[in-house]
């Protein structure tokens, strides 16, 4: 009999479960869809051979974030792979902001605002551990590099305020910022964006935004392999729809949306914290359209063709004013769209000649509408020829993303609204978030801090909560990881 049970099998649920198996637990992992890994999974969505990412794609996080770093994907078998340009933000006219992995090369090509955007990113670059480990703390507890806060709440302030357009004199990189802090779906220049785009930014120059060679699922399958090695089980096809089926297990941990914690703790739940759970704003949302390509997407500018995400929308005025259509509930005539293209390092993913081309739209929540002609439209925009080469299309809307994974209510893919109250106190105003009023309940999704990502430390801090007080192991979870690495040989 499982001593923990864990609901959800995204890179949350499963970073939980291996630390806690870690510890000497006995950990059963509990999945509705038939294949685990939630936001992380791979699938052939348009055609046989070619392999998308059914969510999250590109990994700005995975060599980066303090449970990876102790995890090591490398030595478990994930081979990571690197383009050259983080990301790209082209722009009409044939210009484009490019962010390599070269800061320099980076600065060199953004012309009379190289010099700002250095004086913006190099001193969080030069520490980026410490910006990373500031981002990724549960936001109750003090920075342990306060010069590295410092620097990064200044900036925070600055191109959170109206003080943003000050930095800058062209459009490029303004709008190459502002395309980055869009990746939190609400108005960029409010502070959570700001600080997902600061932060996302840094990582673009401090080692790169990978992509797993074969697709995401690479990402859960090394944690699940890791798991079963340990003695842990996973359940796939299973639905959880009570809290009444872990009535042996000493702890229960949610890697659940508040909504389907609702759902699943039922009258458990004491009124205030169910009334609380339900007040949750569930933001922006994304239609999810994936192509399959007979060729390379043919960019305007050519070296857009070396980045593996690209942010089509054009300057910081578009952007801010499609964000701000969305939040008030319209879709926008020209949406937000990311792209992510994997064939720029990984030839894995599609059969010779071929390409997978993986995009989104910000939308508003619950839409039931197919924005793939606007998708199309934005990409044809900044690539002439690009509906030469569409061989398929797939496509979710919001509305129906739920259904692939119960965690993106209305299509929303963060867990909750990022304003600036849900980033600071997600899901609901507790000094614990992790640990729910029912003993021995705890919550680990993107919905606690620190919110969305593939990094898994929402179950990293969650299982430091679950180790201390129910089973009375103090021991760091970094320090379980690292010491399993050494045990095992890696």
């Amino acid at each position: 009999m499982a001593d923990v049970a864990v609901v959800g099998s995204g890179p949350n649920g499963l970073a939980a479960a291996v630390i806690l198996a870690r510890a000497g637990l006995a950990v059963e992992v509990y999945e509705a869809q038939p294949t685990a890994g939630g936001g992380c999974r791979t699938g052939e969505l348009t055609l046989p051979g070619y392999r998308h990412d059914l969510c999250a794609g590109a990994h700005p996080m995975a060599l980066a974030s303090p449970f990876f770093r102790a995890f090591d994907l490398a030595a478990h078998g994930v081979e990571v792979l690197t383009p050259e340009v983080s990301y790209a933000h082209p722009l009409d006219g044939g210009r484009a902001g490019l962010a390599w992995r070269d800061l320099d090369r980076t600065v060199a090509g953004l012309g009379r605002d190289g010099a700002a955007w250095r004086g913006l990113f190099e001193p969080l670059v030069r520490n980026w551990p410490a910006v990373v480990d500031l981002a990724m703390s549960d936001l109750r507890r003090p920075p342990a590099d306060l010069a590295t806060a410092v620097r990064f709440g200044l900036r925070l302030l600055e191109q959170g305020s109206p003080l943003w357009d000050k930095r800058f004199e062209d459009e490029v990189a303004p709008a190459l910022l502002t395309g980055v802090a869009a990746h939190a779906i609400t108005p960029p220049r409010a502070l959570p964006a700001m600080g997902a785009g600061l932060l996302l930014g840094t990582l673009a120059h401090a080692g790169g935004w990978v992509l797993p060679r074969g697709g995401s699922q690479a990402i859960p399958n090394a944690l699940i392999a890791e798991l079963e090695r340990l003695g842990g089980k996973v359940y796939t096809g299973h639905r959880v729809d009570s809290l009444a089926e872990f009535a042996s297990a000493r702890a229960v941990v949610l890697d659940t949306s508040p909504a389907e914690l609702l759902r699943i703790g039922g009258d458990r739940l004491p009124h205030r914290y169910a009334r609380q759970l339900g007040r949750v704003h569930y933001g922006g949302a994304v239609c999810k359209v994936d192509f399959a390509l007979s060729g390379p997407v043919p960019w305007r500018v050519r070296d857009c063709a070396r980045a593996g995400t690209l942010h089509l929308v054009g300057t910081r005025a578009e952007a801010v004013a499609a964000e701000r259509t969305v939040a008030a509930g319209r879709h926008a005539d020209r949406p937000y769209v990311l792209a992510i293209q994997p064939g720029v390092v990984d030839d894995s993913r599609a059969p010779a000649g071929g390409h997978t081309f993986y995009t989104y739209a910000h939308v508003p929540n619950g839409s039931t509408r197919d924005i793939s002609d606007q998708v199309v439209a934005q990409v044809q925009r900044f690539a002439p020829g690009f509906c030469d080469l569409i061989v398929a299309k797939h496509v979710w809307t919001a509305a129906e993303l739920p259904a692939h994974n119960a965690n993106y209510f209305g299509g929303d893919i963060s867990g909750g609204a990022m304003n600036l109250r849900q980033t600071a106190l997600r899901p609901v105003a507790r000094w614990n978030p992790y640990a729910t009023p029912v003993s021995g309940v705890y919550l680990c999704s993107s919905s606690t801090p620190p919110g969305p990502g593939v990094h898994g430390m929402n179950g990293l801090h969650a299982a430091r909560h679950v180790l201390r007080r129910e089973f009375g192991i103090r021991r760091d979870p970094l320090e379980l990881l690292e010491s399993g690495q050494r045990r095992s040989g890696r």
